[in-house]
């Protein structure tokens, strides 16, 4: 028999390059915080990445193993959560084709991420099949393991609901089988850029989680502030400053009415806040910084992470994919 549970979690990230800061406080923070009472799955989506580098693949390969230390660096315990690689589990592959067959190309072109996507990433020919498909994958990803949720952001929810879609029209068709997993929604806490659009690779705003410390200092020192405070005299209102989001989530709570008040009485210099954000982002990045090192040292160890977790994924994705076969009689 296959096997669904409601308290099992699936997500994944695509292999395009290191975490930072908005990737952590965005997404891997929640992992962290759920795989202490749940079923998780999380998974490097490198199937997924080749929707938009397919012109040059080369990269990813490197990416994989990078990320999954990423991971381990910033929290996650593959002894508590299972940590594997989409490619390594042809049965993902599988199921997108079939559910492939039952998803209607108008479903697909109304997706909001697709085209916000296609506008962010401009400079690439993402008029692909792959691309418009996207979203089944990611169907097939999530409904492969059976969830009965997926943590995601506000911004995430359509693409969420359309694999909830899918699953209703497969069970329509071929009789219950797939959960219709629920949304477990995940705090998209303020983290903007270093140039205060949203943080970014493409855009090179962002403080990476193994980013060097000498060069986490020059960038934290050479960030936009508040406009209002073009001299140090001038009062300043944190609500408009780059700056604060980041002292928000980490400098010690107690600390921030300080910042405010040397902010928008002018007490403080945009400097000041700087230097302490330093002093909070090498206190923060530390232990990750060390976690890598460790990782860096023993590729083994990436290697057997992630081993185990392909074995761990595909024994649940193949009693689960039988099953389905049986249901279609497609098993031939």
């Amino acid at each position: 028999m296959g096997e669904t549970t409601n308290t099992r979690i699936v997500s994944g990230m695509r292999p395009t390059g290191p975490l930072h800061l908005g990737h952590y406080f965005g997404v891997l923070a929640n992992w962290v915080a759920l795989e202490r009472d749940h079923d998780c799955f999380f998974f490097v989506a490198d199937w997924h990445a080749l929707t938009t580098e397919y012109a040059d693949p080369s990269r990813i390969k490197g990416f994989v193993p990078e990320l999954v230390k990423d991971w381990v660096a910033g929290g996650l315990d593959p002894e508590k959560c299972v940590l594997f690689q989409q490619s390594q589990v042809p049965e993902h592959v599988e199921l997108n084709l079939f559910l492939s067959m039952i998803t209607p190309v108008s479903w697909l072109e109304r997706c909001p991420t697709y085209k916000d996507m296609v506008k962010e990433l401009a400079a690439k020919d993402l008029s692909t099949y792959g691309f418009l498909g996207y979203p089944v994958l990611m169907a097939a990803d999530i409904l492969l393991y059976r969830p009965g949720a997926v943590p995601v952001g506000q911004d995430q929810l359509p693409h969420l609901e359309l694999t909830r879609e899918i699953a209703r029209r497969f069970n329509y068709l071929y009789g219950e089988f797939f959960p219709e997993p629920a949304a477990v929604l995940t705090p998209s806490p303020k983290m903007p850029g270093l140039d205060g659009r949203k943080m970014s690779k493409s855009y090179g705003n962002s403080i990476a989680l193994g980013e060097d410390p000498a060069s986490m200092k020059k960038k934290v020192m050479s960030m936009l502030t508040c406009a209002k405070r073009a001299r140090l005299k001038d009062p300043g209102d944190p609500k408009e400053c780059n700056l604060y989001p980041y002292h928000e989530l980490l400098t010690d709570k107690a600390r921030l009415p300080e910042i405010v008040d040397g902010c928008v009485n002018a007490t403080w210099g945009c400097g000041d806040c700087k230097k302490l954000l330093v002093e909070n982002l090498t206190a923060f990045l530390s232990p990750i910084h060390a976690k890598r090192v460790e990782l860096d040292k023993n590729p083994d160890m990436v290697r057997d992470i992630l081993a185990s977790g392909n074995a761990r994924a595909k024994a649940v994705a193949e009693r689960n994919m039988a099953e389905l076969r049986d249901r279609l009689n497609f098993n031939f």
